[in-house]
């Protein structure tokens, strides 16, 4: 008699980690916004975040060969731009940022 061959199923992931877009988990990482931010107002700071002069700069001199994991083509210039910048000049970026916010 045969026995079925036990079929090999993918490990399930964290439905949670998938839960959020790529954006708010790149922002959360780099410590820009909240965790409790809603998805809408999140990706209007990635929007600001991805229009800074400062990251846009960065983002062209990131080498288009690293991947990271779970982070699309589309977000993945900001995200290797954000990564590559210090603690000092992040939150000079959060700073810029909160005050584009306050001007309507």
């Amino acid at each position: 008699m045969k026995h079925p061959k036990p079929t090999k199923r993918t490990p399930p992931t964290h439905p949670s980690a998938l839960a959020v877009p790529s954006y708010h988990r790149i922002l959360v990482k780099h410590g820009l916004i909240e965790k409790t931010l809603s998805i809408p107002d999140a990706y209007k700071v990635f929007l600001k975040v991805g229009a800074d002069p400062e990251v846009q700069n960065l983002s062209r001199k990131v080498e288009r060969g690293n991947k990271m994991k779970h982070v699309p083509a589309l977000y993945l210039a900001t995200a290797m731009a954000l990564q590559g910048m210090t603690k000092p000049e992040l939150e000079a970026l959060k700073l810029r940022i909160e005050e584009k916010a306050v001007i309507p």
